[in-house]
């Protein structure tokens, strides 16, 4: 009978080409999933932003740019909540509150992204793609954070 306490993840890492792997894949789990699935967030980005644009779809780029965060948030909330972050709410209304706070910290830092564009881009004619990179970086580091201490954090229990 298989251990269902185990996901597809530590199933994977069980293989023995991958036991390798097997101390740092532990002691790193949530890090690792989170840039794994990070990835897959801004793969649904730019597909949904490529295919809503103004070359496929013909929409303005700003709506398509839209869309396309909304899709990546719920996508990163989906999976997020599914395989990174073992804790999280379990109740109607603490999901209610979890996906609030996801969002909030999302919108947070796409407003912080904004504005390194903003200052570094726009008013400081820095090389968009340096900024974009930069910006990003910090975005990652800030939503794990912000996931992590806020959204799915351990020890508090609802109330039921």
């Amino acid at each position: 009978m298989p251990d269902n306490s185990k996901d597809i993840f530590d199933r994977i890492m069980a293989l023995p080409f991958f036991r390798l792997f097997e101390k740092p894949y532990k002691k790193y789990k949530d890090i690792l999933l989170y840039l794994f699935f990070g990835v897959l967030t801004t793969l649904v980005n730019f597909v949904v932003f490529f295919l809503l644009g103004e070359n496929v779809a013909g929409l303005n780029v700003h709506i398509a740019n839209s869309v396309a965060w909304v899709a990546g948030v719920a996508f990163a909330y989906v999976t997020n909540r599914t395989w990174v972050f073992k804790e999280h709410a379990d109740t109607r209304d603490g999901i209610i509150r979890e996906v609030i706070s996801f969002t909030g910290g999302r919108l947070f830092t796409y407003g912080f992204e904004e504005a390194m564009l903003l200052v570094f881009v726009t008013w400081l004619k820095f090389d968009e793609v340096i900024i974009k990179i930069i910006a990003a970086v910090g975005v990652v580091v800030l939503n794990y954070i912000i996931s992590k201490l806020i959204v799915f954090k351990k020890g508090e229990k609802e109330e039921k």
